[in-house]
């Protein structure tokens, strides 16, 4: 039987001639540590669950400060490669805007190339105009030039229609008379 100090406070040993009787207290005493051996492994186990849930604590500790170092460490990573990733981008930015200059320039220069060009021809051909109306001007003695056909010189007419006769006389049908084919 199974005895807490409660109970053993109040156990009645039965009295004998000189004392208790031996039986009854031996009986308590092998009772007492029986309970005594139960308690004490018990005991026993409770101390060896104790270790265990110190060492599993000692490692939850561990995997919590590592976890907190780990998580401090990524903050910090995350906060370099945002400020890394900032920095790009600025200098990305920079050369953008280097290159939108460089590119403007080259754009202007070249503008500025093609109205100095466009300045330039449009002189040479005032130039060519004006050499033009001067030879044209009667006026002024210059008359029209001898290499430029004359509104009363019809020989370029002329040698339209004997390329006519000639289309003509490559097995098509006879034209009609007074239709002038090169001019439609």
């Amino acid at each position: 039987m199974r005895y807490t100090p409660v109970e053993l406070r109040h156990v009645k040993l039965g009295r004998a001639l000189f004392g208790y009787r031996r039986a009854d207290v031996d009986s308590l005493v092998a009772d007492a540590a029986s309970s005594f051996e139960d308690v004490w492994a018990e005991r026993g186990e409770l101390a060896d669950r104790v270790e265990d849930l110190e060492s599993s604590l000692d490692d939850v500790r561990q995997r919590e400060a590592l976890l907190a170092s780990t998580l401090v460490a990524a903050e910090r990573a995350a906060a370099e490669a945002v400020e890394s990733a900032k920095r790009q981008a600025e200098v990305i930015v920079a050369e953008a805007h280097q290159e939108a200059r460089s590119i403007t320039r080259s754009a202007q220069a070249e503008r500025d190339r093609l109205f100095a060009e466009v300045r330039r021809i449009e002189a040479l051909l005032r130039s060519a105009l004006g050499i033009v109306e001067e030879a044209r001007d009667p006026e002024e003695g210059g008359g029209q030039p001898a290499s430029w056909p004359r509104h009363d010189d019809t020989r370029e007419f002329q040698a339209v229609e004997l390329e006519a006769k000639l289309v003509e006389s490559d097995d098509d049908p006879p034209a009609e008379p007074g239709r002038d084919f090169a001019w439609g």
